[in-house]
């Protein structure tokens, strides 16, 4: 480690020492969702299964609920339910890195944990430089730099060239990652190599004017190539795409496409763009193949440029949180997200049932981390309210979720079309929801901050439903 490395991972220790217990305080601090320990958290990155444990890094900023620094954060699991926090993995302390160890994924190299990331660099005018950097661990916790691998973005890019994705296929070591063309689109890269240290552009892989999309957002953020259950799915995080009735409503966004593709043309055959998330925070999702074949995804439970600042968790000096993980898989080409099995371990004690007729309507009390499972088939709508804070409603084949919003407090909405719905499936936190629809094949994720001390769900509508729900411990 040198010593510019060491400094920085003092002063990141240093401020949690200092600002740890303003944040434990927070009664908005997560129960069983993954946050920083002080500071910003981001993008998920370097998420692997390496020799039978589960690492999920993260993009941090340990001085301050902003994005003014990037550091690696670390997390280890054997269960994907019990952390630990792990020494700092990356610090900006390098010159091809020194405004942001920016993210990047992980995967194993002649029984090494390799990371490769982006290493950002800007200039006294801010002009950007990118470079993609290697670092290898041979015990999954301090972390060695090689330095760049990649030194500059090809020819008719800008250095908005970030968030490699690797793997290994057929005697090759691949990666994609997220471009912008000199004209402002988006677009994914391949490279590839045969010893993981020269590697070649292949080429434009997916994003605007290409595989015959039209223009299609300003940049493609952290992209994610795998093959399941038969199809070839890229999930990509574009902006600047405008709001289309209830598609895009956010800001940014993350979704996927599905086809074949060829990674020697390179070209890939798809269909349309879809949202993983029909909700108010996700962004950045990283997947990972685990020891037992399932394909496992992360998310960030935000989005940049999202009034950010406005979160009341900002006073107590922390922001952010992981979204839980989830199982994915494909049917009739669209990309499913079911909750991880191991979650039920955090169930505590029997649950509660009750079978609900909706014009009379419906209450409990609940824990500010609970898991509520509605069978609502023989509901024809509902609406739910959580905590005061976060209304989830289903009426004429749509299904909504409304909060105050943080800049102002006014009523926001984000909502989808669902023709049905035989299941809804919420998991709880002090300050976040997940609702997971017919076992995920719709989603919808958000931060919201009620009362403390509100702890009521409410339901009404027209039919009736069975609820059960667990709190989670």
């Amino acid at each position: 480690m040198t010593e510019n490395e060491k400094q920085l991972h003092d002063a990141a220790y240093q401020a949690v020492v200092k600002e740890g217990a303003r944040a434990e305080a927070d009664p908005y601090r997560q129960v069983y969702h993954r946050m920083p320990p002080v500071g910003l958290l981001n993008d998920p990155n370097g998420w692997i299964q390496w020799k039978g444990t589960y690492h999920l890094f993260f993009q941090w900023n340990p001085f301050a609920p902003d994005h003014t620094h990037k550091f690696w954060g670390h997390w280890t699991s054997e269960d994907l339910v019990n952390w630990n926090e792990e020494p700092i993995a990356l610090a900006p302390s390098e010159w091809f890195e020194k405004n942001g160890c920016y993210s990047g994924s992980a995967m194993e190299l002649d029984g090494k944990l390799a990371l490769l990331y982006t290493g950002n660099v800007k200039d006294e005018a801010g002009n950007r430089e990118a470079y993609q950097c290697l670092a290898l661990s041979e015990d999954g916790k301090t972390f060695e730099k090689k330095g760049p691998l990649v030194d500059s973005q090809p020819q008719g890019y800008t250095a908005h060239f970030r968030d490699p994705k690797v793997w290994e296929e057929n005697g090759f070591y691949y990666f994609v990652i997220g471009a912008q063309t000199e004209a402002e689109e988006g677009q994914v890269l391949l490279y590839r190599s045969a010893d993981f240290q020269k590697w070649d552009y292949v080429g434009p892989f997916a994003g605007s004017r290409l595989n015959g999309l039209d223009a299609f957002g300003y940049m493609w953020e952290c992209p994610d190539l795998f093959r399941l259950d038969g199809e070839d799915v890229l999930i990509v995080s574009p902006q600047g795409l405008e709001q289309q009735g209830n598609r895009f409503e956010n800001v940014y966004q993350a979704g996927y496409f599905t086809g074949k593709a060829n990674l020697e043309t390179p070209t890939f055959a798809h269909g349309d763009f879809h949202e993983l998330d029909e909700g108010f925070e996700f962004y950045a999702p990283q997947t990972t193949l685990d020891e037992k074949g399932r394909r496992l995804l992360f998310g960030w439970m935000g989005v940049p440029d999202s009034d950010e600042e406005h979160q009341p968790t900002t006073e107590a000096g922390w922001i952010h949180c992981m979204t839980v993980p989830r199982v994915l898989r494909v049917e009739n080409g669209a990309v499913v997200q079911e909750p991880a099995e191991e979650l039920e371990a955090l169930r505590a004690g029997d649950p509660l049932e009750m079978k609900v007729r909706l014009d009379q309507g419906a209450e409990a009390a609940v824990t500010p981390a609970s898991e509520i499972v509605l069978e609502t088939n023989e509901a024809s709508s509902f609406s739910i309210t959580i905590r005061e804070g976060l209304t989830v409603t289903y009426e004429n084949g749509t299904l909504s979720m409304s909060r105050p919003r943080f800049k102002d407090g006014k009523t926001e909405t984000r909502s989808t079309d669902i023709a049905s719905i035989d299941e809804l499936r919420l998991f709880l936190d002090s300050s976040s929801a997940e609702v997971f629809v017919d076992g995920g094949r719709t989603v919808m994720t958000a931060r919201f901050f009620p009362e403390p001390e509100a702890n009521i769900v409410r339901i009404s509508g027209e039919g009736s439903l069975i609820w059960r729900s667990w709190e989670l411990a």
